[in-house]
């Protein structure tokens, strides 16, 4: 049976079906109000890990997590990342892991979740103009400080996740995956093997007809709908997977976390295997 929980480095028990909160509206108005109530409903629902980061909306998500949530239910995991800043020459977005940045960025998360400590801190992407060792070396020590619990990593490669666990101890890596984009199946297979934290991003994604004829098929035989399948068919991958589906609306939030519940039989995994080339 698909075991329904996980432990993030080892000891951070969660929900392997977590909640994306970067399409939550951060703007003033009704839709704002709508997104808060998303969050609250989908910790009722039994979500305990929730991801967002400094990049959406330049740490507005983190506010309206801590506005609809905080003080925050016991055993409950915000897991936000940085690295990204408005840094381009025009002021434009990019990646930048230099350590004042990560610096910055992590004093300004404590500040708007709210918190003493950031269980998970992911390093959103690896800047290739800062060596690897200081932007992992930062981490270290904003862990050392006890400003941060765990360090994970975002759209990595199998290369650049080695080199990294030569510097800390690696709890998670988010990279885009899902039924239809296996690209980084080398990733998620070092990640089993060493029982780092996978959390794809995208993890339901648009393909071709066909293939999406398909998935509608095997959810039409399960009574479920094509978004639920591919979820189950997530969960059902890999025991490191925890997905982490985004929206703006209960329903579809309701319609995820149901997935949970779904099992796929032999056959119905088979034809959704070869819906995509192993990477």
């Amino acid at each position: 049976m698909t075991s329904t929980t996980f432990h993030i480095g080892k000891d951070l028990r969660v929900r392997r079906l977590g909640f994306g909160a970067m399409r939550l509206p951060t703007e003033p108005g009704p839709a704002r109000e709508a997104a808060l109530g998303v969050a609250r409903r989908a910790v009722e629902l039994g979500v305990t890990l929730i991801d967002t980061a400094h990049l959406y909306g330049a740490g507005a998500n983190e506010e309206l997590l801590a506005e609809a949530l905080h003080p925050y239910p016991e055993g409950l995991l915000i897991t936000t990342k940085v690295g990204v800043a408005r840094s381009g020459p025009a002021g434009e977005w990019k990646v930048d892991g230099r350590p004042a940045v990560l610096r910055d960025q992590v004093d300004q998360a404590l500040r708007r979740l709210r918190v003493q400590r950031i269980e998970l801190l992911q390093l959103h992407r690896v800047d290739p103009e800062t060596p690897l060792a200081d932007q992992l070396g930062t981490l270290g020590e904003l862990r050392a400080e006890g400003k941060i619990g765990r360090i994970g990593l975002s759209e990595v490669t199998v290369a650049e996740l080695d080199q990294a666990r030569g510097f800390v101890d690696v709890a998670s890596v988010q990279n885009r995956y899902n039924l239809l984009d296996r690209e980084h199946e080398p990733v998620l297979a070092a990640c089993e093997a060493a029982g780092i934290a996978f959390l794809p991003w995208r993890p339901v994604a648009s393909g071709e007809s066909g293939a999406q004829a398909e998935i509608a098929a095997v959810a039409a035989e399960l009574g479920a709908t094509p978004t639920q399948v591919a979820l189950a068919w997530l969960l059902d991958r890999s025991p490191v997977i925890l997905p982490i589906p985004g929206t703006a609306r209960t329903d579809h939030l309701e319609e995820n976390l149901a997935a949970e519940g779904l099992t796929l039989g032999p056959t119905h995994r088979d034809r959704l295997d070869r819906l995509a080339p192993p990477a």
